[in-house]
């Protein structure tokens, strides 16, 4: 009986312990109980294997922005309509405080982390402010015209990043991936002298929200001080990725493909992971490259399902004519030479192919990069999928708001669990002028209204003012711009560290095809998600 009693009371001390660092969710998943910090953040925005792992502790990602209050639902008048970040409307409500009249861009109760904050204005003089956990006086208090003049070390860099449009006496705006944890809340504000408030002015706001179970460190001055080297660590290696230095296995092949031809590669067998692919494709006729290269077709089948089917030139994130790419996941030179570092996990086998289904040759050589990493519960599949559509109609974005001629794009539709990791846009714009107008509108799970709704495809790029020229960043960019008029083709990419969307059934991702001008469009999406081996998307 001792026995069994000091047995007894060690089982209870083991499960008392355990409790402590592993809960339940409502789904009834083992539900970690690690402190989600500052530096932890930045562990994970920088980590190739957390990237393609499901949540833990569970975390809904949605957005708030300076979209036209006026649209309500599709059903009802003005769902297109198009004063984002006019008339003072704009936000969620407006405050008094100490006198000052702040207009309230975020209200969050709960545990949380800003992934990303993006802002623009034409004048100089708005002022942000940051409350944490309810607290009276604000933690930060920045430019609204410059989030990097945060006061955080390291800024301007990889993780606080100027717009193209960007001038100390122009046109202002920055996009700050720089990751703001809080424990019981946030609220973001912003004050504006009233000379100024009919001045446009545009933000977009990203945001893990946790269950109330999460334990999380609220973020603060201090914090940021104690972390200065971890930030320039995490900057270094935004501005110039390399895959971990692993035990690794490289396998390769080279063949010169006839149209109708393939170069198929096996991988290792058993638990591994895809660390990073290098092509380096050549052809006798450089004129035929841009054609060629979207002719290319990219395949990989992980444990007996097909995940990845899409042509190589918009697999690198450069779209149509692979031009040159550089961010953290994709780099490209615009020759043929394209190294991913989108990590791919597989469990038993897996196979990796080039099909050529143009009418012309090509010299293909592909180096692929594994080594063994574990699969749990947590493990994911990586997936690309593209479409192509032409002759969209590009409504006038503002004639046209309420007229049976302005409709959306579906972008894609996933089914199944997974996480959203990014997107290229590679179009074709047969208008005359801009033709970007359109909010993105993302629907997850069981949202009865968009938990993404934005203000413009330039500003859900990162970037602002309609811009037409080329820019990279370590989260993506616009690596073709054929015309300052925006005809012809255009692509922009973006691509997901902390601010990816995690979805239990369903992610719809559409767009809006508003223009300056009235006009047609031809549209192409890349998108890149993990998920089940089973995920679908509709075509």
């Amino acid at each position: 009986m001792i026995f069994k009693k000091r047995w007894t009371l060690l089982f209870i001390l083991a499960a008392t312990i355990m409790a402590a660092n592993i809960g339940t969710t409502a789904r009834g998943q083992a539900t970690s109980k690690k402190m989600i910090t500052f530096e932890s953040l930045l562990d994970e925005m920088i980590s190739m294997e957390e990237m393609a792992r499901y949540p833990d502790p569970y975390y809904t990602c949605r957005q708030e922005s300076s979209r036209d209050r006026r649209s309500v639902s599709p059903d009802a008048p003005n769902w297109f309509a198009n004063g984002d970040g006019y008339d003072g409307g704009n936000f969620i409500r407006i405050d008094t405080i100490n006198g000052r009249i702040e207009k309230v861009m975020l209200d969050e109760s709960g545990p949380g982390v800003i992934t990303r904050f993006w802002i623009t204005s034409l004048d100089r003089q708005p002022v942000l402010r940051f409350y944490f956990d309810g607290a009276k006086e604000p933690q930060f208090i920045i430019p609204a015209y410059d989030m990097m003049q945060n006061g955080v070390a390291g800024t301007g860099k990889g993780l606080v990043i100027p717009h193209t449009s960007y001038s100390s006496d122009g046109s202002g705006g920055s996009t700050s991936f720089l990751p703001i944890p809080y424990a019981h809340g946030c609220r973001i504000t912003i004050e504006i002298p009233s000379k100024v408030d009919k001045q446009p002015r545009y933000y977009q706001i990203n945001y893990r929200r946790y269950e109330s179970t999460a334990r999380i460190e609220t973020f603060s001055k201090e914090i940021a001080l104690r972390a200065q080297k971890k930030i320039e660590e995490v900057n270094r290696i935004l501005l110039s990725p390399a895959v971990p230095e692993l035990k690794m296995t490289t396998s390769g092949g080279q063949k010169k493909l006839n149209p109708g031809d393939s170069l198929l590669l096996s991988l290792p067998k058993g638990e591994n992971a895809v660390y990073e692919i290098v092509f380096n494709i050549k052809m006798a006729n450089r004129e035929e490259f841009e054609q060629v290269m979207r002719e290319l077709i990219f395949a990989a089948t992980f444990d007996g399902s097909q995940t990845v089917w899409v042509p190589i030139s918009d697999f690198s994130g450069g779209g149509m004519g692979a031009p040159a790419v550089s961010s953290w996941y994709l780099s490209s030179d615009g020759h043929g030479n394209i190294t991913s570092r989108w990590l791919m996990p597989y469990q038993k086998r897996a196979f990796i192919s080039i099909k050529n289904v143009s009418s012309s040759v090509a010299d293909v050589a592909i180096k692929i990069k594994t080594s063994p990493l574990k699969w749990d519960g947590r493990s994911l599949y990586f997936h690309t999928s593209w479409k192509q559509e032409d002759g969209l109609w590009l409504s006038n974005c503002n004639d046209d708001i309420n007229k049976p001629t302005c409709k959306e794009w579906n972008f894609c539709t996933l089914t199944g669990k997974g996480i959203y990791k990014g997107d290229v846009l590679s179009l074709y714009n047969h208008s005359k002028s801009w033709y970007g107008e359109g909010d993105e509108k993302i629907w997850v799970d069981k949202d009865t209204f968009p938990s993404h709704f934005g203000t413009g495809t330039e500003d859900y790029y990162n970037s602002s003012w309609a811009p037409v020229v080329l820019f990279q960043t370590p989260f993506g960019g616009a690596p073709r711009a054929d015309s300052t008029s925006s005809h012809g083709y255009n692509t922009f990419f973006r691509t997901r560290n902390l601010d990816g969307i995690p979805f239990q059934g369903k992610l719809k991702f559409d767009f809006e095809l508003l223009s300056w001008f009235p006009g047609k469009a031809d549209y192409s999406s890349t998108v890149y998600w993990y998920g089940d081996k089973n995920n679908n998307i509709k075509k």
